[in-house]
């Protein structure tokens, strides 16, 4: 089982407080779009590399299957990789 890695969201060139986990850069991306991140820019902890996405969020209807609290469209988090730059 892999674990975690780090992704640090960047503005500007630099670090922001916003941390996210996930195992791919990608579910990191999709988290951040979540939150309303367009041009996302993700460094991994560890490693000199930067993942660059365009993110960007759709109202949807909700799932057949969704429970019965959540409402009848929900946003969903969309992202296309722009490719990975090194530090």
């Amino acid at each position: 089982m892999a674990d975690k890695k780090y992704f640090v969201l960047m503005k500007g060139g630099a670090d922001t407080g916003q941390v996210f986990a996930s195992r791919q850069p990608r579910g990191a991306a999709l988290k951040a779009a979540t939150r309303g991140a367009q041009d996302i820019r993700l460094r991994e902890r560890g490693t000199k590399r930067v993942h660059v996405f365009k993110g960007w969020t759709q109202m949807v209807d909700k799932p057949a299957n969704g429970p019965a609290w959540l409402p009848d469209r929900v946003k969903k988090a969309n992202v296309k990789k722009v490719g990975i730059e090194h530090l």
